[in-house]
């Protein structure tokens, strides 16, 4: 089973435009090969995020953003990270690399090539959209 966690930027992107966080959410989403991994701190950020009001101009951005949320709540599977990091300078990006450790996930995917300047973090490998989008398609 191939463990993947998915930054918020991800489906944000997603949501918006037809390029690779959406083919991402589209298929591999749907892959029963594929766990999704999620935790408390995580669904909550995405919760907040896609519910802001300056989506609303993109065209059922709400409505599909409730869909995806409700499909990921459904599907993914829930860890509890127990480590608290301190690693990214963006505070709120530490709860990703919790989440990569204790669920032991292969690939972290971020459009924040900012912030996640390593491309391993504890055998997790992180990896642009296009990037994961690519490895998928090779296997």
């Amino acid at each position: 089973m191939l463990k993947i966690v998915v930054d918020t930027n991800v489906l944000v992107s997603a949501l918006i435009q037809r390029g690779y966080p959406y083919l991402i959410v589209d298929a591999v989403f749907a892959d029963s090969a594929i766990e999704v991994c999620l935790s408390d701190a995580l669904f909550a950020e995405y919760v907040d995020v896609l519910n802001r009001e300056r989506f609303a101009k993109f065209a059922n951005f709400i409505a599909n953003a409730q869909l995806l949320l409700t499909d990921l709540e459904a599907r993914a599977v829930k860890y509890h990270p127990i480590n608290q990091l301190h690693i990214i300078n963006d505070k709120s990006d530490n709860k990703l690399l919790e989440l990569a450790e204790i669920s032991k996930a292969h690939y972290l995917i971020t459009g924040n090539t900012n912030d996640f300047t390593m491309h391993y973090f504890q055998g997790t490998e992180i990896v642009t959209p296009k990037a994961f989008w690519e490895l998928y398609l090779e296997k």
